[in-house]
């Protein structure tokens, strides 16, 4: 047998098998396997040589992405022991069930098997409801957040960075950060090489590690990636606001290192910033719902509403009940309407 024929009967070096869920997000699923096919083979020939991929379903009907492509499953249900590595694609939230019965058993039966599983987008909420991060840390996506934290109380999320690798459970907050986790893996089985290869290609710069700030847009300008991720925090936390010891706890860092960060990239201490992120929330909540200038006092998490209003106008020079009245037209006067505008 010749070098050639034996590479190609040799085991690949990393093996994935998908399971996309009903409406899933297929940039999430195309950017992991892209990654894959890229570093598998010499060239773009896509042959499944150093990496190899199936997309699984427990049915042979098409499966449905959320933007109403569909497509087809390459394997059954396949024995975990065959995968490095099993990734659950999520995609819609609440667009009916997202895995049938047996794939979810399947999930089970491969996590008592000791199998890797990896929940990409919304594949953390699949894993989570099959209770398999029950104390494990979770990513999830900024987005959904809150929608995180309202069906899984008793679990910790963390939504300021692309993935978190917890012993054989990764999860990914999606996005162009699953290209980051694919080239991440792709780095561990088969070198920096291929995995650069990877994301080169597809034009994508150097990959991210996890603990890097998912990209928002309130901290999209942040040069610092530290700064950026307190900002993050903050936003994730504005009922109940975390004090500067619990924020800079999490980063790793001292609250003078804090301090000093914030000032350096923001000019401002991260309790101003923080106050001005609550405030601009509770504005967003005048303007948008028709909750009591007391709720949201609450929801923006200042403990009374007359220091609300005390801190509202210092930073808006105008009243929230004048903005609540400006949105209902009660206000006539165009000075002060140009002036909310300016102050937006």
């Amino acid at each position: 047998m010749t070098a050639n024929t034996r590479r190609f009967v040799e085991r690949p070096a990393l093996r994935v098998g998908f399971l996309p869920a009903n409406h899933f997000t297929l940039s999430a699923l195309s950017l992991f396997v892209d990654v894959l096919r890229l570093a598998g083979d010499d060239g773009d020939r896509s042959r499944q040589i150093r990496c190899s991929w199936s997309v699984m379903s427990a049915r042979s009907e098409p499966i449905r992405a959320s933007c109403g492509m569909q497509i087809l499953r390459t394997a059954p249900l396949t024995d975990p022991a065959q995968f490095d590595y099993i990734v659950v694609v999520g995609g819609l939230l609440h667009n009916g069930e997202a895995l049938d019965p047996l794939s979810v058993q399947y999930l089970k039966s491969a996590a008592a098997a000791g199998a890797t599983l990896i929940g990409v987008c919304t594949g953390s909420f699949i894993l989570s409801r099959a209770g398999l991060m029950k104390g494990r840390r979770t990513c999830v996506s900024w987005y959904h957040f809150a929608d995180f934290e309202a069906e899984f109380p008793d679990q910790q999320p963390t939504a300021d960075r692309l993935f978190i690798e917890d012993g054989d459970r990764i999860t990914c907050a999606g996005g162009s950060g699953v290209a980051d986790l694919a080239a991440c893996l792709v780095e561990r089985h088969l070198g920096p090489q291929a995995a650069q290869k990877g994301l080169h290609v597809l034009q994508l710069q150097n990959a991210r590690a996890g603990t890097d700030a998912q990209p928002h847009s309130a901290v999209q300008d942040i040069a610092d990636d530290r700064v950026r991720r307190a900002i993050l925090m903050m936003d994730q936390h504005v009922a109940q606001p975390l004090s500067m010891e619990v924020i800079a706890n999490r980063l790793q860092l001292s609250t003078r290192q804090l301090e000093r960060l914030f000032h350096e990239t923001l000019a401002m201490s991260p309790a101003l910033a923080y106050r001005q992120l609550r405030l601009r929330y509770a504005k967003r909540l005048l303007e948008t719902t028709r909750k009591s200038v007391t709720e949201i006092a609450g929801e923006a998490g200042f403990c009374d509403g007359a220091h609300f209003a005390r801190q509202f106008r210092q930073f808006f020079g105008i009243a929230p009940r004048d903005i609540r009245a400006a949105e209902r037209g009660a206000l006539h006067n165009p000075s002060a309407v140009d002036y909310m505008h300016f102050v937006q």
